[in-house]
C-alpha cells in the first residue's frame, strides 16, 4: 500500500514537472493542490512546505497571481498544521512571497493576514503579527508607494530608524512645510501607545538629525511640538507623573493643533504613569491629570497613616488595536 502511494506521488511529480516545462501553468497549479492533500495526508510537512513555496515562487515569476497567491496561503497553512517554530528564515520566505503578489490580487490580503496570524503563535505578548514580519512588510509597501499601510507596518515592527526615513520621504513629497513637526510628533505617541518606548525615541532621534527641514539639532528647537515630544520621552523616562502633569499643561497649546494628540496623552498617561482612564470628558485632559495627580497626594497622605499601599494600574495592559491609532 504505501508503496502504491510512493509511486503516485512520483507519477504526479513526474506529470508536474512537464506541465511546467511546457508552459501550462493552470495544470500545473492542478498537479500542486493535488501533492498538497497527499502529501498533508501522509504528514510530510517539510517536503510539502518546500514543494508549495518552490511551486508558489514558480508561479509568480511566471505572472500567474492567483495560482501563486493560492499556493503560498497554502504554504502558511502548512507551517500552522505542522506546528514550525517561527524564524527569520521563515519570515523572509513569507516576505518574498508577498512582494512578488500584486498589490490588485485579493488574495494577496488573506495571505498576510494568516502569514502575521501564524507569526504570533508563541508569543504571549505581540498579537498583532511578530515586529520582524512587520518590519519586512513595511519595506515592501514603501517600495510600493503605500504609505499609509507601511506606517501601519512600521508601528508594529520595532524599527524606528525605519519608519522614520520613510516619514521623511513622506513629508516632503506630500506634507506641507507647517507639518514637519506634526508627522513626528504622531508616529512618537503611537509608538507609545503601542508600549514601544524604544522605537519611539529612535523614530524621533532619526527623524529630527535626517529631515532637511529642521535647521536646528535641538533640543531646543524652534517648534515646540518637537520640544513637548523631546521632554515628553524624558519624562516617561523618570515616571514622574507630576512632571508629565506640568508637561501637559505649559505645551497645551501645541497639543491642541491635533484633537487625537489628546487621546493618545490619555492611553501614554494610564501606560507609563498608571492613570486610570478619564472620566466623561467635562474637565479636558489637564483637568483629569491634575485631578488623578492630586488624588494620588492625598492617597499617599493617607498611606503614611495607614501604612497600605496606593493602587496602581497593571503595567500589563493588552496592546492597543490597530484602530485606537488610526
Amino acid at each position: 500500500m504505501a508503496s502504491s502511494r510512493i509511486h503516485g506521488v512520483q507519477r504526479v511529480l513526474s506529470k508536474l514537472e512537464s506541465s511546467v516545462k511546457a508552459g501550462n501553468y493552470y495544470e500545473a497549479h492542478q498537479m500542486y493542490r493535488t501533492l498538497y492533500f497527499r502529501y498533508l495526508g501522509q504528514k510530510k510537512y517539510a517536503e510539502l512546505m518546500d514543494l508549495l513555496y518552490d511551486g508558489a515562487i514558480l508561479l509568480l515569476s511566471h505572472d500567474q497571481q492567483t495560482s501563486g497567491a493560492d499556493l503560498a496561503i497554502l504554504f502558511v497553512d502548512v507551517l500552522n498544521k505542522s506546528d514550525a517554530s517561527t524564524s527569520d528564515e521563515q519570515f523572509n520566505k513569507l516576505s518574498r512571497l508577498f512582494g512578488m503578489i500584486s498589490s490588485d490580487v485579493p488574495e494577496r490580503d488573506t495571505f498576510l493576514a494568516s502569514a502575521l496570524q501564524w507569526s504570533v503563535k508563541e508569543s504571549q505578548e505581540v498579537k498583532s503579527g511578530h515586529p520582524h514580519l512587520h518590519q519586512s512588510i513595511a519595506q515592501i509597501f514603501w517600495k510600493e508607494k503605500n504609505y499609509t499601510l507601511a506606517r501601519y507596518h512600521f508601528l508594529h515592527s520595532t524599527d524606528g530608524s525605519g519608519c522614520a526615513a520613510m516619514l521623511v520621504e513622506l513629508h516632503r513629497q506630500r506634507g506641507y512645510s507647517s507639518e514637519v513637526d506634526l508627522f513626528i510628533a504622531q508616529a512618537v505617541l503611537q509608538y507609545l501607545c503601542l508600549h514601544n518606548k524604544t522605537s519611539a525615541k529612535d523614530v524621533f532621534d532619526y527623524y529630527t538629525t535626517q529631515h532637511p527641514n529642521i535647521k536646528k539639532t535641538g533640543p531646543p528647537y524652534i517648534l515646540p511640538l518637537l520640544n513637548f515630544i523631546w521632554f515628553l520621552l524624558k519624562v516617561i523616562e523618570s515616571g514622574k507623573l507630576a512632571a508629565f502633569t506640568v508637561l501637559c499643561q505649559q505645551y497645551q497649546t501645541s497639543i491642541e493643533r491635533d484633537p487625537s494628540y489628546v487621546e493618545y496623552l490619555d492611553k501614554i498617561a494610564q501606560i507609563f504613569f498608571g492613570v486610570p482612564p478619564p472620566r466623561p470628558r467635562s474637565q479636558g485632559l489637564l483637568g483629569n491629570l491634575l485631578q488623578s495627580f492630586l488624588s494620588g497626594l492625598d492617597d499617599s497622605e493617607s498611606d503614611d497613616e495607614s501604612q497600605t499601599s496606593h493602587p496602581r494600574a497593571s503595567t500589563s495592559r493588552q496592546q492597543m488595536e490597530t484602530d485606537e491609532l488610526d
